[in-house]
């Protein structure tokens, strides 16, 4: 059916009211960040900077260890990535080739722990830390967001392992693979499109994750850059608000790049679970 020009008018009106309304914070935030004192206490703020000054990024860095907690979050989003991928690649082969109920129930659980708040899992997670004494450490923090990332990651990759012929699998087979091996080299190189929009998405989830991060790290040199941003905040709720907004865009633009690269890789995988060959 044919759209009318009124409804396609519509549709990009809505959509770029949408586009406006995400774009704004940020907007706002660059040119915070760039703004003197004497234009962030005005009464009559602009959009842009009338005095652009770099002072705001210098004093964020004199101000806090901001390379050292960013060092800390890369480091912690990038195990917990590789290890999500690691243990989500063969699960969701399983979990998309086998038809069994169990198959099914796993992947209805999978759907449904995504409704699970925060608060909610905060408690049972801090006491299996403490048990295994990892409270406070950079490889319970990396545990935790690994635990996050999986139901995402296993139902990512089950879409783009049902968009594999299963042909090729059974033409492997007829010559002698087994499963591990057919996995390995033939299903696996036809994944990589999908397993790195996965490890992209888990190293995104895991940058910017804040909650966690707050409540399980208490030494100041293990804390990531979530939780170091906070202490532009004073004791008395009054924000140090220039070189906070300064190191606040220094932690989103990682972010922003990385979903810039995978953005359609996470809509293609959204896509291919419902399409069939």
């Amino acid at each position: 059916m044919r759209t009318g020009i009124p409804a396609r008018v519509g549709q990009y009106t809505a959509l770029l009211a949408y586009l406006v309304f995400l774009a704004l914070p940020f907007i706002w935030l660059l040119s915070t960040a760039f703004k003197p004192p004497r234009e962030l206490g005005s009464l009559h703020p602009t959009w842009l900077p009338k005095d652009p000054t770099l002072a705001n990024f210098r004093q964020a860095f004199a101000e806090q260890p901001l390379l050292r907690a960013a060092l800390n979050s890369l480091l912690v989003a990038l195990a917990a990535a590789v290890l999500a991928v690691l243990i989500a690649t063969p699960a969701a082969y399983v979990l998309a080739r086998q038809r069994t109920r169990l198959a099914r129930a796993v992947t209805g659980w999978v759907v449904v722990s995504q409704a699970f708040p925060f608060v909610l899992l905060i408690i049972p997670l801090f006491l299996v830390l403490k048990n295994l004494r990892l409270i406070d450490s950079v490889p319970g923090l990396v545990l935790v967001y690994v635990v996050w990332a999986l139901p995402f990651a296993l139902w990512m990759l089950a879409g783009y392992v049902r968009a594999v012929p299963r042909e090729l699998e059974e033409a492997a087979a007829v010559d002698g693979a087994g499963r591990v091996r057919t996995l390995v080299s033939v299903t696996a190189p036809l994944l990589a499109p999908g397993i790195v929009a996965t490890g992209l998405f888990a190293f995104v989830t895991a940058w910017n994750e804040f909650f966690f991060a707050l409540v399980l790290l208490k030494t100041p040199e293990k804390q990531t850059l979530p939780v170091v941003l906070t202490h532009f905040i004073g004791a008395e709720g009054v924000a140090d608000l220039g070189p906070l907004a300064a190191a606040a865009c220094l932690a989103t633009l990682p972010s922003l790049v990385v979903f810039a690269l995978i953005q359609r890789r996470i809509t293609g995988s959204l896509l291919t679970g419902a399409v069939k060959s």
